[in-house]
């Protein structure tokens, strides 16, 4: 069941993938080797795909990086967005190599010629531009009128960046605000969309690590998105950019904004658990990751509750003493020895796979 409305923003092509209007949210990373190494750049974009990336932002310093870019949109079939902070000539030079998106901060790029020849590349190729803006980058005359960083001072400087592309004839755009204050960027988010028909890349910027940057980023992504805001999201990671793309999707899914994929669920454990769940529990995760199934699976710490637990799992196993259960849609199906717990549910995950074809 779906319970969140979306806020249709205009349609927007990127390479391959559309975003905007009733097409669904696309999860975004960005890569983090040295742009320098083109081949673990490759490497990395590669395993970002796997993990189902559908957007993939790459890092673009000077117009001499921008044969990564090449590099890189050679070795995957998703589109590529150069990520351009301050030199106009990088963007230019990616847009030559084949970049679908380049995303810039109009402010950051400097005179307004700079900014015409940018903005005249991506009408010569029709690529559409990102403007991001976030807290760490707004005007000076901003800080002041607001007396800080606040939601309305983000808002603000992106329209006004999103009028500078316009002024030049461009409309192409896509738009993003972020902040690592959580509750500003929801704020922030709220207000733009009341503000603005382009459609909205949402997340929360220097969330921080594995475990708090996921906090920050499941509150602030969740309250943003079941507001029927954001066209695409990124969970921003100090980490492997294929965790970004694990947490983005779990996040869809857990709002029902996306379908496909195995979902786990389990137990958190308890004195009467008998078997090392949590090992198990992880097993199956890996185990599950590449399965091209749409279904959930129950991993349950022991046969008392287990059964019940995981009736509303297409597929689970519930531990005992030395031997386990396997369980479908609430029913015990056999007994299995432990140590064949994992194999018996993956041979039947695998069946069920063949069936789905």
């Amino acid at each position: 069941m779906v319970y969140t409305m979306r806020q249709l923003k205009r349609e927007v092509k990127i390479g391959n993938v559309t975003i905007g209007g009733k097409n669904p949210i696309a999860v975004q990373t960005m890569l983090n080797v040295p742009v320098e190494d083109i081949e673990g750049n490759v490497a990395q974009a590669k395993r970002c795909e796997a993990a189902g990336c559908q957007i993939l932002r790459v890092t673009c310093p000077s117009a001499a990086d921008a044969k990564c870019i090449e590099a890189v949109k050679n070795a995957v079939n998703i589109p590529i967005v150069a990520d351009i902070h301050f030199d106009y000539k990088a963007a230019i030079a990616c847009a030559d190599v084949g970049v679908d998106k380049i995303r810039i901060n109009p402010g950051n790029i400097g005179a307004r010629e700079r900014v015409k020849a940018v903005v005249d590349k991506a009408k010569e190729y029709g690529i559409p531009i990102r403007v991001g803006v976030n807290s760490g980058s707004l005007e000076k005359d901003l800080l002041a009128k607001y007396g800080g960083v606040t939601a309305e001072a983000l808002v603000e400087s992106a329209l006004k960046e999103v009028a500078v592309v316009e002024e030049l004839g461009y409309d192409n755009l896509v738009i993003s605000i972020k902040s690592s204050d959580v509750l500003m960027c929801v704020a922030a988010h709220e207000l733009i969309a009341k503000k603005t028909n382009y459609p909205l890349h949402v997340g929360i910027t220097e969330s921080g690590t594995l475990l708090s940057g996921n906090i920050k980023s499941s509150v602030g992504l969740g309250i943003i998105l079941h507001e029927g805001i954001g066209d695409t999201i990124r969970v921003s990671l100090t980490g492997d950019p294929v965790e970004e793309v694990k947490s983005a999707k779990l996040i869809l899914r857990t709002l029902g904004l996306r379908k496909g994929g195995v979902e786990v669920v389990s137990c958190p454990t308890c004195g009467r658990t008998q078997i090392d769940l949590i090992h198990l529990a992880n097993q199956v995760e890996n185990m599950v990751s590449g399965m091209d199934l749409d279904v959930k699976v129950a991993v349950m710490g022991c046969v008392v509750n287990g059964p019940g637990e995981a009736r509303s799992a297409d597929i689970g196993i519930a531990g005992g003493i030395g031997e386990g259960l396997l369980i479908k849609k609430g029913e015990i199906i056999k007994k299995v020895p432990e140590n064949e717990l994992l194999s018996v549910l993956r041979e039947e995950l695998l069946k069920m796979q063949e069936m789905q074809k």
